[in-house]
């Protein structure tokens, strides 16, 4: 029999196991950690100092995945049909029937993918693009496409029916009916047809209301000539531009989408379309999780002028803009890089009519605030011409409202134009890195200092001048010589401005550059 142990023997034991117990929670603790298993069990619910709870608000249907989709397809797919176009013949060898995205306007992050991944794929570049409609011998092709009406009208891709001969579609009781090409809109790629034999046709609704990211979302189409193909997903992002046209505005989706998808639509939970699938980015053709739908909105305003006037007039400033960098919103005393920056208004045209000038900086229209020079080219768009509408805009610190009444958007015009690519001829400028001379000595006109060298590694370098450029002011101010410049960086540095602004000019046109002070002074 084993005795009976002493006080302290016992007291000794049981400080050792509370030391054990405690050891060993603390490696449990740990390794789930580690392993990211972590549970109550281990550990007490404890708030750190720095975490703010968040709201706990109720979550209704609409936000989290139904049990099935069914019910929504089940409503809505009866509306969605393929579309299959017989090409004309000097187009059967066109791949894609319509342009391909320019990737200096994709984000860097997608530049990138496409630039290492896309390049040798179906149709090189973006490996997918724009969704491809599904091409065949003979000068066929497949897309898809929505009766919005019970008369008839369809949408779809304008490059699904680009060269198009003829056009047919495919309901999904098997019908197949031949269509008409009412209007079509390559700045949006958009376009409407219309079915004019077995009316009435059953139709979905366009969405009101712009989707969140994180919304799900059903897609239908027509991948690889599978009619009525569905999947499903998340909108992953808003207001993507992928340089596929001037008023780039759309809705990412994870839902997976293929070639032949183009034209389709994706149906939020209560059976509205939220966007119009168009376009992919893959390296291969096939769907990798992003894929590139043109809101509803936009869909509902293009798609109601060229059903009354089978074409699309958009309104027209008459404005060369750029987007406020940070630099610049320095240079000028702005609290926020955002806004659209006039390079120039055009003579003669609407804003010029109102008083715009190079140097405004506008920042809304009829209130509504603009965030750089992509939205408001999109705002000004979207409206008729003949339209009046107030401009707020800054203008030396002070803040202005014009009122402009809109023209009509020339068909060669360029929306949105330059990007922030940012005395004797001998003189220098060490600080900027620019040798100038006064452009009237060295032939570059009447106006302005011409930038006769640059310093590869000097500051204004960095914000893309070259040599044949010219300054035609700093600062607000025009400049003739060095010593304007010299005179004008000054007085930026005198108002505790953080970059020097001026407007320069090319053979590709007039642009803003500003140019970090605290860069420039060891230059």
């Amino acid at each position: 029999m084993s005795k009976t142990p002493t006080s302290k023997t016992t007291e000794t034991t049981a400080t050792t196991s509370r030391f054990h117990r405690k050891a060993l929670a603390s490696v449990a603790a740990v390794t789930l950690v580690a392993t990211g298993a972590l549970g109550t069990a281990f550990l007490p619910p404890s708030t750190p100092a720095y975490a703010q709870a968040l709201p706990q608000t109720p979550i209704t249907s609409a936000e989290h995945p139904p049990g099935s989709f069914a019910p929504i397809v089940n409503r809505v797919k009866p509306g969605v049909v393929s579309v299959k176009v017989k090409l004309k013949d000097d187009a059967a060898d066109d791949e894609e029937g319509g342009g391909q995205p320019n990737l200096q306007n994709v984000p860097p992050q997608l530049r990138e993918f496409f630039r290492r991944f896309g390049e040798g794929g179906p149709g090189g570049g973006m490996g997918g693009g724009m969704q491809r409609p599904q091409r065949h011998g003979g000068g066929a092709a497949q897309g898809s496409g929505f009766f919005i009406s019970a008369d008839g009208y369809v949408v779809t891709n304008n490059h699904v029916v680009n060269n198009a001969k003829s056009v047919e579609v495919t309901l999904d009781d098997g019908r197949t009916l031949p269509a008409k090409i009412i209007g079509t809109d390559p700045k949006t790629d958009l376009a409407l047809l219309k079915v004019t034999d077995g009316a009435p046709f059953p139709y979905v609704k366009l969405a009101h209301g712009a989707p969140q990211v994180g919304d799900w979302v059903v897609a239908i189409g027509n991948p690889f000539g599978l009619g009525g193909t569905v999947t499903a997903g998340i909108v992953s992002a808003r207001g993507r531009d992928i340089g596929a046209g001037p008023y780039d505005d759309f809705l990412q989706i994870d839902a997976p989408i293929n070639k032949g998808n183009s034209g389709g639509p994706t149906f939020n939970v209560s059976g509205e379309v939220v966007g119009v699938n168009t376009a992919i980015a893959s390296p291969s053709g096939g769907n990798v999780g992003l894929a590139f739908a043109i809101p509803s909105e936009t869909v509902q305003a293009v798609v109601d002028q060229l059903r009354a006037d089978g074409k699309v007039a958009r309104g027209y400033l008459g404005l060369q803009i750029q987007p406020v960098t940070k630099d610049i919103a320095d240079s000028l005393g702005l609290d926020k890089a955002k806004g659209a920056l006039v390079n120039s208004a055009q003579d003669g045209t609407p804003a010029a009519k109102a008083g715009l000038k190079a140097g405004d900086v506008v920042q809304a229209v009829n209130g509504d605030p603009v965030t750089d020079a992509r939205e408001l080219s999109r705002k000004i768009a979207s409206l008729k011409p003949g339209t009046k509408v107030d401009l707020t805009y800054v203008r030396g610190n002070k803040t202005e409202t014009a009122q402009v009444t809109l023209g009509t958007l020339p068909n060669d015009t360029k929306v949105a134009s330059a990007d922030d690519r940012g005395g004797r001829r001998g003189d220098s400028q060490p600080r900027l890195g620019l040798e100038l001379a006064p452009a009237s000595q060295v032939g570059a006109g009447s106006e302005g200092v011409a930038v006769v060298g640059v310093d590869p590694d000097g500051p204004a370098a960095a914000k893309g001048i070259q040599e044949g450029d010219v300054i035609l002011d700093v600062g607000g101010q025009s400049v003739s010589s060095l010593s304007d410049v010299a005179g004008r960086i000054r007085a930026a540095e005198t108002d505790g401005r953080k970059a020097v602004l001026m407007r320069v000019k090319n053979d590709k046109g007039t642009r803003f550059v500003a140019i970090g002070l605290s860069s420039s002074k060891n230059g």
